[in-house]
């Protein structure tokens, strides 16, 4: 009989952690890395392990006890997705900074946030300005323009026309807010 997380069609039970390590891996790069597999089957035994087990555990991964009033089920999947990153590596810097400007965002009061546009490595952006046609390569750690690299469309904007420009707006990557009615329109 396979283990469940060999076969990606076992269906959990309901509340429980899906037991597939990742749909991202290739099947055959299991094989090749014997690190992969003993993490699927370190998270595939988290789910039979005492709650008390799991709270040392969380305290081996971060070197703190686990919240107060975290479900089991949040814990299992926490210390799962903690595994998996030290075997396969965690989020990508562009992702983490995402993150952090939204956490930013919520911190400083706002109810909402726009996703807006987001940028996928290797795209790339192109804009006329007086005559020139210019590139920018979508970068994993920021952009590219005329072989250099930058942090920001905003520092690459500034450097095309002179002036400040906001980046994402120059390259047409936001939308623009709808125009508001004149006030004679509402009466």
């Amino acid at each position: 009989m396979k283990s469940p997380t060999a076969d990606a069609s076992a269906r959990p039970h309901s509340g429980e952690p899906s037991p597939v390590l990742s749909r991202g891996v290739a099947r055959n790069s299991r094989a090749r890395n014997p690190g992969i597999a003993k993490i699927a089957d370190e998270i595939a035994g988290l789910i039979d392990r005492p709650t008390h087990e799991l709270r040392l555990a969380w305290r081996k991964l971060h070197r703190t006890g686990p919240p107060l009033g975290l479900s089991r089920d949040l814990m299992i999947r926490a210390l799962a997705n903690k595994l998996q990153e030290h075997t396969l590596g965690g989020p990508s810097l562009g992702l983490r900074r995402r993150l952090q400007s939204l956490a930013g965002d919520l911190e400083k009061g706002a109810l909402f946030f726009d996703p807006g546009t987001v940028l996928k490595t290797g795209a790339t952006l192109v804009r006329q300005w007086r005559g020139h046609t210019h590139t920018v390569l979508v970068r994993e750690d920021g952009f590219e323009h005329e072989g250099q690299r930058h942090r920001s469309l905003t520092v690459i904007a500034e450097r095309i026309t002179g002036a400040h420009w906001s980046g994402p707006r120059f390259f047409g990557v936001i939308r623009r807010a709808p125009a508001s009615l004149p006030a004679e329109a509402g009466r």
